[in-house]
């Protein structure tokens, strides 16, 4: 009995080890690597962000057991990333991980770039104008990019099971657009329900697609990525080699901060135009109220309360726009949770930690 006790105890003391070795890291520093990947490095005091307060945000993130699906904690100020830590794996730093509904953002960008250069005339314009698949589907012709960019294109789709067919099996088809997504009957008339799902934005990556003659994660590359000096993402393609633009895309903290600082410097990178200022005042602007405890625009998130415009993925992947204290906050978190063990909008209180520590 002796030894069944001694037993038991060393193996509840052995899994306890393993869960904290698991789980979290100790916090030891904020300070950020210096990589050729376009960011300059600053410090917290040069950036007039209190090192104390941040130094107490840090250590609390990495101790909180309440917190065991997060991975990564950046903040950026002035352009400048001043602080990250990875709670479970310094790789992350540099290794792409599912970044999910994130993806929907990036194709709001995108769809800025598409019009600028042409390749779309108006987010008035129905989609049948763009996609000779809607042509067996009249139905669905007159829904409007607009509609696409809101969620309000009417069309029967959950993200949860879809009827029965699961992403997998999307992945199969030959043609899931024309194959899929333009099949599921109208729920309601375009424009008239707001219905936040993946086929929305998947619509208008095809539309970006067939303009461009190209991939639109190809495209993607050559107007949006490469301006950026992204290097760390990969981008998955269903079958008939259209991007996923629900939730497609694998990428880093420090990658996903340039989207966050594109948006906060107007369409800007390093003084280089990739996007019109006017878009991003469209794309940021609220056009939904009440979605999760948030706003929404065009694929793009506003929390009203915090003046605050962000993105979010699946699971807790967020890079928060805090415009007024020129500051981006990224956080990351374990990409396959669900329901309550995902790290929920709960995650803000950590953003507004950070501006507290703001100085000036």
């Amino acid at each position: 009995m002796k030894h069944f006790i001694l037993f038991a105890i060393t193996g509840i003391l052995l899994s306890a080890c393993l869960k904290e070795d698991e789980l979290k890291r100790e916090f030891v520093s904020y300070a950020p690597q210096q990589l050729e990947d376009g960011w300059e490095v600053s410090t917290p005091s040069a950036e007039q962000i209190n090192s104390e307060k941040l130094t107490r945000i840090y250590d609390d993130f990495h101790a909180d057991e309440d917190l065991w699906q997060v991975r990564s904690l950046l903040v950026f100020r002035n352009g400048r990333l001043i602080a990250e830590s990875y709670t479970k794996d310094d790789r992350d730093r540099t290794t792409p991980r599912a970044i999910w509904s994130c993806t929907k953002q990036v194709v709001g960008l995108l769809t800025g770039i598409a019009i600028e250069k042409q390749l779309i005339g108006s987010i008035e314009d129905p989609i049948g104008d763009y996609l000779p698949e809607t042509n067996g589907h009249p139905d669905k012709k007159d829904i409007l990019i607009r509609h696409l960019l809101t969620m309000r294109s009417g069309i029967s789709y959950s993200n949860d099971g879809l009827s029965g067919q699961t992403d997998d099996i999307l992945r199969q088809l030959p043609d899931q657009i024309n194959g899929f997504i333009l099949e599921q009957p109208l729920d309601y008339q375009p424009g008239e329900h707001f219905q936040y799902k993946d086929c929305d934005p998947q619509l208008v990556a095809s539309i970006i697609q067939h303009q461009a003659g190209k991939p639109t994660s190809e495209w993607a590359k050559e107007v949006l990525l490469d301006p950026l000096e992204i290097k760390h993402l990969a981008w998955e393609n269903y079958k008939d080699g259209v991007a996923l633009g629900g939730f497609g895309i694998l990428t880093t903290p420090r990658e996903m901060a340039k989207f966050g600082q594109l948006v906060l410097d107007k369409g800007q990178w390093k003084g280089n135009r990739i996007v019109s200022e006017e878009w991003i005042d469209e794309m940021t602007t609220i056009r939904e109220e009440n979605v999760y405890d948030a706003q929404f625009g065009y694929l793009w998130w506003i929390d009203r309360d915090r003046e605050m415009i962000f993105m979010s993925g699946h699971g807790g992947q967020y890079v928060c726009i805090v415009p007024s204290e020129n500051l981006v906050v990224v956080m990351t978190a374990e990409v396959n949770t669900q329901g309550d063990f995902q790290f929920g909008r709960d995650a803000f209180e950590w953003v507004d930690r950070v501006v507290e520590a703001v100085e000036d």
